[in-house]
């Protein structure tokens, strides 16, 4: 989550906050294809079935695909399409909305 609350908080500095993008990114990178490595030939994290782990790491991975776009992390994208079909995660969708 740290790379991704940087670009958040630098983003915001504007032409001030340019000499970090390069780094940030790079950092993006790093953390979210490693993570998306990991997928390869998996639907979860841990395991065949969904764990704590995948709920934990749901949200930042959303947040990088949704804010990264589908095509940079391949892997994350399908973690992230199964996630959000889920029969709970719909019912959680519908009592408190997008």
């Amino acid at each position: 989550m740290l790379p991704l609350m940087l670009k958040l908080y630098v983003g915001r500095l504007g032409e001030a906050g340019a000499p970090l993008h390069p780094r940030i990114a790079s950092e993006i990178k790093n953390h979210f294809g490693f993570l998306d490595s990991e997928l390869t030939n998996r639907d979860y994290f841990v395991g065949s079935d969904l764990t704590g782990a995948d709920v934990q790491l749901s949200f930042v991975v959303q947040t990088v695909v949704k804010f990264g776009g589908r095509e940079a992390f391949p892997n994350l994208t399908k973690f992230v399409d199964r996630i959000e079909t889920r029969p709970a995660y719909r019912t959680a969708i519908a009592k408190s909305g997008d």
